[in-house]
């Protein structure tokens, strides 16, 4: 079978070094699908940078130095001394007065992200932390022990405090983790695997909490779903073209070489491609198809072209050290700062979640004229593909279209910009924070939406197709490899819409086979 074969292929292991280079989105997303180990780099200059922090730390503390979050409070708190006889347990109080998160709890593919992303910040060595804690990160992610985190409670700076405490609890043996598909007490899970539980070094808890991981993890899972769903988006829009007997003339590579947005260029190029156009021009009736086929590239480019500096954010915060203060080990500085601020992450969620939800609009108007007989030029009212005496009782697609709107009106209002709400937190000391954790989840949100409308569009776009050629309008061998691919890959999981039935299960499939980015595209 054409799905099953790609879901075989996906599931390739590799290791991922931390320590030696840059990582990529891809990396973040091959550890976060459990496609790849994780190992810390062999490096002696790696090894040295990291240690050279937590051993000056070490020796200020013996001077009575007065280091933030070390020997004093936590944020507005800093001008409180804590003795030298009670620092020890500073790291532990901050890890356990933080865990008051709520709401849903991130699955463990979102906690194997976070986990990595915070292991690569504690990477660039200049977060004081003991080279025992990166190897902690490195067991956590190779026994595949995932933290349960709660979504809700961070405002994205001072860092993502909140969620990440359940990092640091599980780092030292408490609170709650997946294991095996069950969510367990890390204490029963560390002891069945003789792991010994981490006594946090006064910086560490704030070393692992003081950090943007959890926006910066959601961003590198989200990147890579909305790329999909620009060359998904664009497929579908093939598929509703053709059905509807669109005019490929639209996608022209004059017209386009006119207006060069390279990304818009790229959907028309792909678009004129599934259609043939440079071989069997299709000229519609209508010398203009309406806006959602013919500006379909116009809609989809916008995010193709806005992919790249979104990648360069992200993984420049990804490759960043983001907590507070950062201990400069070789050149033996404290810097007091605030690169825990999540405002770059918390723009690129904004606005990639702005673009994905025009995509799920897109693909509403689309699933509207397919429905319609109206405006389908000649397909079945509703895309039944009942016949004779039967066609009274059948409503096809109908009650899918409803459901089509409902996914991208909800879409929409998600689009609300997040980091624009900022609030002052913790005695105004927090007074300017960033938002990014919740722009990062509600970018989540319109995704799930999008893929929902996605997978209707595309049982909708290829019923219509085989519609067609049952008609006797369309001949197969006309199309494109590419198209006929896509058809045969969804019939595979879906057999024509003849008589009503419940459609729930098979778009929940197509859902996820569209999650694991098993479709063809391009």
């Amino acid at each position: 079978m054409l799905i099953e074969k790609k879901v075989e292929e996906k599931r390739t292991s590799k290791t991922i070094l931390f320590g030696k280079e840059k990582l990529t989105i891809e990396d973040v997303n091959a550890i976060a699908h459990n496609d790849a180990d994780v190992c810390l780099s062999d490096d002696e200059s790696f090894y040295e940078k990291v240690t050279s922090g937590a051993e000056f730390l070490e020796r200020l503390l013996k001077e009575d130095g007065v280091i933030y979050g070390v020997t004093t409070g936590y944020g507005d708190s800093c001008t409180v001394q804590v003795p030298l006889d009670k620092v020890d347990e500073l790291p532990l109080h901050l890890t356990r007065f933080h865990g008051c998160g709520l709401g849903e709890f991130f699955n463990e593919l979102e906690g194997r992200a976070i986990l990595a992303v915070r292991l690569a910040s504690l990477s660039q060595g200049v977060s004081g932390v003991r080279w025992r804690m990166l190897r902690q990160f490195e067991t956590l992610l190779n026994k595949n022990i995932v933290p349960v985190i709660p979504k809700e409670g961070s405002v994205g700076a001072s860092g993502d405090l909140t969620p990440l405490s359940y990092v640091a609890a599980t780092l030292i043996g408490e609170r709650d983790v997946y294991f095996e598909k069950e969510k367990r007490a890390t204490a029963e899970v560390f002891e069945e695997l003789d792991i010994t539980p981490l006594k946090l070094k006064p910086k560490e808890g704030l070393a692992v909490m003081n950090g943007t991981a959890v926006m910066t993890a959601l961003a590198c899972l989200a990147y890579s779903r909305a790329e999909y769903l620009t060359r998904l988006c664009t497929r579908i829009t093939s598929l509703c073209s053709l059905a509807l007997k669109g005019n490929s003339n639209h996608f022209d590579d004059i017209l386009f070489s006119v207006k060069p947005h390279p990304g818009q260029g790229q959907i028309a190029t792909w678009i004129r491609e599934d259609l043939h156009h440079d071989h069997h021009p299709r000229n519609s009736s209508r010398l203009q198809d309406r806006y959602s086929i013919r500006c379909a590239p116009h809609v989809i480019g916008v995010l193709r072209d806005s992919l790249p500096w979104m990648r360069q954010m992200i993984e420049i915060e990804l490759n960043s050290a983001n907590d507070n203060p950062i201990i400069d080990g070789a050149g033996e500085h404290v810097l007091h700062g605030g690169h825990f601020y999540g405002g770059h992450i918390a723009f690129v969620m904004d606005s990639l979640k702005n673009c994905v939800a025009n995509l799920a609009d897109l693909m509403d108007r689309q699933m509207a004229l397919l429905v319609d007989n109206k405006f389908n030029n000649g397909l079945p009212n509703n895309l039944s593909a009942a016949v004779s005496d039967r066609k009274p009782l059948n409503h096809g697609f109908k009650a899918v279209q409803i459901a089509v709107s409902a996914w991208t009106a909800e879409a929409l209002k998600n689009t609300m910009p997040a980091s624009v709400f900022s609030r002052s937190t913790e005695c105004h000391n927090q007074d300017k924070v960033s938002m990014g954790t919740i722009a990062a989840r509600d970018c989540v949100r319109v995704l799930e939406l999008t893929e929902q409308i996605a997978s209707a569009l595309l049982m909708a776009s290829t019923q219509g197709l085989e519609l067609r050629m049952r008609q006797n309008e369309l001949e197969k061998s006309s199309l494109s490899d590419s198209i006929l691919q896509t058809h045969n890959e969804v019939f595979e999981h879906f057999e024509i819409l003849t008589e009503d039935r419940p459609l729930d299960k098979e778009l929940r499939k197509f859902v996820d086979l569209i999650q694991l980015q098993v479709w063809s595209t391009y």
